[in-house]
C-alpha cells in the first residue's frame, strides 16, 4: 500500500514541454475570465496548482509569459492558416479566401484575450521582435502563395504590409463586433484579389 502511494506522484508528474503547455493555457484562461492585468507569475501558480518556481523556471518574468502567449497565439493562427489553405481551391479566390477566412476566425478564437496580451506588452522591445518576426513569416508565406496569381511578377512588400494592416485592423474591429466576422472576411478578401491585381499590373 505504501509502495502503491509512493509511486502516484511520479505518474501524475509531466514533463516539462506538457507542464509549459499546462501553464499557458492556465494563463489564457485567466486573461479570459479575469483579463490580462490579473495575470501574475504568483496567480499563475496559483491557479496551475503548482509553486511559483516551478512557474518561474518557464516564465521568468510577466513579459516573458505574455511573450508566450503572443507566440501560442501565432502557432494557432498558423496551423488555422495551414488547415485552410489545404482545403482550399487551386485558385486566386481559393487562396485569398482562405487567408482572410483564417486570419479573422483565429483573432475571433482568442476572442478579447490577445489585444489585452498585445496591449500588455506595448512598448516592449521583445514582443516589437517577435512580432516583426512572426509577421515576416507569414508576409512571405502570403507572397508565394499569392505569386502564381500575379502573372508572373512579385508581389511587392508594400502591398502585403497594407494586406497585413488591413487584415489586424478588420479583425479587431470583428472581435470587438464592431463589424460582423463575415464583413471582416468579405473585406479582407477583396483587399487580397486587389493587391494581387495591382502586382499583376505594375
Amino acid at each position: 500500500m505504501s509502495s502503491q502511494n509512493a509511486e502516484q506522484p511520479r505518474r501524475q508528474r509531466l514533463t516539462r514541454e506538457d507542464r509549459q503547455r499546462q501553464l499557458i493555457e492556465t494563463a489564457w484562461r485567466i486573461v479570459g475570465d479575469e483579463g490580462t492585468d490579473a495575470l501574475t507569475l504568483g496567480h499563475l501558480a496559483e491557479r496551475a496548482g503548482v509553486t511559483k518556481p516551478v512557474v518561474y523556471s518557464h516564465f521568468p518574468t510577466r513579459s516573458a509569459l505574455l511573450i508566450a502567449l503572443y507566440r501560442d497565439f501565432d502557432m494557432r493562427e498558423y496551423a488555422i492558416m495551414e488547415a485552410a489553405l489545404e482545403s482550399s481551391e487551386a485558385s486566386l479566390a481559393g487562396k485569398a479566401g482562405a487567408i482572410a477566412s483564417s486570419y479573422v476566425d483565429c483573432v475571433l478564437t482568442q476572442g478579447r484575450e490577445i489585444p489585452g496580451v498585445m496591449a500588455a506588452l506595448a512598448g516592449s522591445p521583445e514582443l516589437a521582435a517577435v512580432k516583426r518576426d512572426c509577421d515576416l513569416i507569414f508576409l512571405e508565406k502570403c507572397r508565394a502563395l499569392l505569386a502564381p496569381f500575379a502573372a508572373g511578377r512579385t508581389i511587392p512588400t508594400a502591398g502585403l504590409r497594407a494586406m497585413l494592416g488591413a487584415a489586424e485592423g478588420l479583425s479587431h474591429a470583428a472581435a470587438t463586433q464592431e463589424i460582423g466576422a463575415d464583413e471582416a472576411k468579405r473585406e479582407l478578401f477583396e483587399t487580397i484579389i486587389a493587391m494581387v491585381a495591382r502586382s499583376a499590373k505594375s
